[in-house]
């Protein structure tokens, strides 16, 4: 007999399907939500929010993503398994880290029936394939099209890497593991060590732990999303969750360094400034133009809001008891990049293989939209900064992740820069890795 939590799922999923159908939610210009100070509307509240699914159906042969007037891009890596995060290490081989998500908690809410159907299918890039793992990509023909090798397997759901030293430091989704490397290793066999527990399951709602080193190489920073959207699943399930956490390299203690931010990934310090920034994903189910999600810089021991409020003061009524106190002290982000794009990629522009137009700005991977009509997102974009601070719009870089019919061909997730100065975009859909060069540029890969 279908359980009643099951019926009750189906009943919500044919009530979002003919909102997928054509229903009509209000979705606002994405572009009066840019910058330092974006447009808040009022909020709305849902039984089931509704949901435009951009349905994945990969990339045909010879077809590329859109790049920008200048660029050019190639797919650097194909037949990969969910890459998610792109590395490069200083030989110039380049790390893919290949993951997917860890087993779900049982479902006991007919919301949770209906919104684990939505990401299967919105994210679904094919798992026939060996992922949790990482790849080494090493071009040693020259030719641009690197050889794969695996170069560490047997991972639980990785997302983050970081090399100091000769330690090469792994965020799985439960820990940061450190293993032993030295130039030129094309694999490690070592079993690694645990530095440091990370939250993980039984629900492990954002499981992806972002990874960076400080640049004095002492202390690592590693991102914890929250294990809810709105705090549904209780405040116990938050335990250092919703925060960045600064890891002491030497003894793997750590602190939390700043709190209130609801899925912080692509944690990179800005290199002229030196101070750590992040891309974070904010909350859902408050409208299609709630809440626009941000880029920033992390300032130790700040507040930004989750679950309390938003933007500052924006205060979440759904979240009881609230908490006046916290919600006083929660400071703005510094750059909002429009609702629901779903950042997961940050990289800084150090390099100069691409355009001067591009020196020292951020580019910034969206994801993408599943929870507004007008899909949003879908695209890598880039952030110009001076004086170690945003300082315009943002401009599109890497387009045509979703077709014609609004289908998704890919998704962009984590960001790096090759030797030469190239920018690398995981594509997790795609099971891609593409290389935007100028486009001038032979498309070579230093070593």
């Amino acid at each position: 007999m279908m359980s009643h939590v099951r019926l009750m799922g189906l009943a919500l999923l044919g009530s979002s399907l003919l909102c997928l159908a054509g229903c009509n939610d209000g979705s606002g210009d994405p572009k009066v939500q840019l910058g330092s100070n974006p447009t808040l509307p009022d909020q709305h509240q849902y039984l089931l929010p509704p949901m435009h699914i951009a349905r994945v159906v990969g990339w045909k042969k010879d077809e590329t993503p859109t790049v920008a007037k200048g660029l050019k891009i190639t797919a650097f890596a194909t037949g990969l398994q969910h890459p998610r995060q792109p590395y490069t290490l200083p030989n110039g081989d380049v790390l893919v880290v290949e993951s997917k998500a860890p087993p779900a908690a049982t479902v006991k809410r007919p919301k949770e029936f209906v919104m684990k159907w939505v990401e299967s299918w919105a994210t679904s890039g094919g798992d026939t394939g060996d992922s949790n793992r990482i790849t080494l990509l090493r071009d040693t023909k020259g030719t641009g099209v690197p050889e794969q090798s695996v170069f560490l397997d047997h991972l639980n759901s990785p997302f983050g890497v970081v090399l100091v030293g000769n330690d090469l430091y792994v965020a799985n989704t439960d820990a940061i593991v450190r293993y032993p490397y030295h130039e030129g290793d094309t694999k490690i066999t070592d079993p690694g060590t645990t530095l440091t527990p990370l939250p993980g399951g039984p629900i492990d709602h954002h499981w992806t732990k972002s990874l960076t080193a400080s640049p004095d190489g002492n202390l690592l920073y590693v991102g914890v999303g929250s294990n809810s959207n709105i705090t549904e699943n209780g405040m116990e399930a938050e335990h250092n969750r919703a925060a960045i956490l600064e890891v002491d390299r030497a003894t793997g203690r750590f602190r939390i360094f700043a709190s209130g931010l609801r899925n912080p990934n692509g944690l990179t310090f800005e290199p002229q400034s030196k101070v750590l920034w992040t891309v974070v994903n904010e909350r859902d189910e408050l409208g299609p133009d709630l809440v626009p999600d941000y880029m920033t810089s992390v300032k130790d021991g700040a507040f930004y809001g989750w679950p309390y409020s938003y933007y500052g003061q924006h205060v979440d009524p759904r979240v009881k008891p609230q908490r006046d106190d916290l919600v006083a002290k929660a400071i703005p982000p510094d750059y909002a990049l429009s609702s629901h794009v779903a950042p997961l990629g940050l990289v800084f522009n150090t390099g100069t293989g691409l355009p001067k137009s591009y020196a020292g700005g951020a580019f910034v991977g969206e994801h993408g939209s599943w929870n507004r009509q007008v899909l949003n997102g879908y695209k890598v974009v880039f952030v110009p900064f001076s004086d170690g601070k945003p300082s315009g719009m943002p401009q599109d870089v890497v387009t045509g992740f979703l077709n014609d019919s609004g289908q998704a061909r890919g998704r962009p997730v984590g960001l790096a820069l090759d030797k030469s100065g190239a920018l690398l975009v995981a594509d997790d859909v795609g099971n891609t890795v593409w290389r935007v060069t100028s486009g001038n540029q032979e498309v070579t890969q230093s070593r």
